[in-house]
């Protein structure tokens, strides 16, 4: 229901394409690991992956399960709560872990937080934390990487701005882009996982940025 949600709300707030990289599959108990910019990225995730077939399970702030309506909805497809910086945290990756077993697709954004800009600029994915090479060194899992650009145009920046643009975007209807690279075995420590992973996101990311014509704030 969340990936329907996302697939009608999205067309009204800008003009979604999707790619993929040749050969790009969906193979069952993947990460699929994503570039996170702006508050409205994930709807548009959802969106493109709805397109191609894909539901998965979402990995996020478990601040989102308090908001009463979407909680229960989040509560209710299996989406996984991440309680960062407690005694919780690591139930999160027991649960994601559990859910590739079954043969799921786990969505997980990299860098887990987003950027601090204040511009609606594209930038190259942040330093990832170690939750994403915790869950695939401890599960096998191949990562396929996505790299969406846009979002920014929607949702970005201060309060008041972020305000602004959600009001105006209907009216402006920015393009966006999702582009799906090909699915890659990453092994090594956690630091190598960690990098191979950024890396992939990163050159999916390009892909998607080149396709909308892009300013990139640099690459980090």
């Amino acid at each position: 229901m969340l990936s329907g949600i996302a697939t009608t709300v999205v067309p009204a707030f800008g003009r979604l394409t999707v790619t993929a990289d040749p050969g790009a599959g969906f193979a069952p108990g993947s990460v699929i690991v994503a570039n996170h910019t702006s508050l409205a990225d994930p709807a548009i995730v959802l969106a493109a992956l709805h397109r191609l077939g894909v539901r998965p399970v979402v990995m996020a702030t478990a601040g989102l399960w308090r908001i009463p309506a979407l909680g229960r909805l989040l509560e209710r497809e299996g989406h996984i709560p991440v309680h960062r910086g407690t005694r919780r945290a690591a139930e999160a990756l027991d649960t994601a872990a559990a859910a590739l077993d079954e043969g799921r697709l786990v969505l997980i954004y990299g860098e887990g937080r987003l950027p601090q800009r204040k511009d609606a600029a594209e930038a190259a994915p942040g330093p990832f934390r170690s939750g994403l090479s915790r869950l695939v060194r401890a599960t096998g899992a191949g990562v396929i990487p996505l790299g969406q650009a846009g979002a920014r145009r929607i949702v970005s920046g201060s309060r008041t701005k972020q305000l602004a643009g959600l009001a105006t975007a209907p009216l402006r209807r920015p393009r966006l882009h999702v582009h799906v690279g090909a699915r890659t075995q990453v092994a090594g420590d956690m630091a190598a996982v960690t990098a191979h992973a950024r890396q992939a996101v990163t050159r999916a990311w390009e892909t998607a940025a080149r396709r909308l014509g892009e300013p990139l704030a640099g690459h980090a």
